[in-house]
């Protein structure tokens, strides 16, 4: 396996979305000699390919076939930051660095919480649902 073999891109279902201010396409990435491309260089690519920077690329669901050396996933090129922060989901934004995770209390600790609340009513419940000291 060659790390820098090469590589081809190539786009189809092209959609230029304006609702959504983006362009959209699925894009299958041929690399016979590598193992596969990150989600990074991918998006580097296609910025250069749609002279866009590479922030405004978003590109996910990235399948490698059986058998290897063809992958495919979906990309999108977003026309600018706002619309990006606007029409992107959140865990999308995330994983781009562009928001921050909330951090929450595990699942079984929020389920207890609430259990322990359920048996006071007013002021008392507040109490309750409070975190243990």
């Amino acid at each position: 396996m060659d790390p820098n073999g090469p590589v081809t891109l190539r786009t189809s279902k092209f959609i230029t979305n304006r609702l959504l201010q983006r362009k959209q396409f699925v894009v299958t990435i041929t690399h016979p000699t590598r193992a596969n491309l990150s989600r990074d260089e991918v998006a580097e690519r296609l910025a250069q390919l749609y002279k866009s920077e590479k922030e405004r690329v978003v590109v996910f669901g990235l399948r490698a076939k059986f058998g290897g050396g063809v992958s495919t996933g979906f990309g999108l090129v977003y026309d600018d930051e706002e619309a990006q922060r606007k029409f992107e989901p959140k865990y999308r934004l995330i994983r781009k660095g562009m928001a921050e995770k909330v951090q929450k209390p595990s699942r079984k600790l929020r389920k207890e919480r609430k259990n322990r609340a359920k048996k006071f009513r007013g002021v008392k419940k507040i109490g309750a649902s409070a975190a243990k000291k």
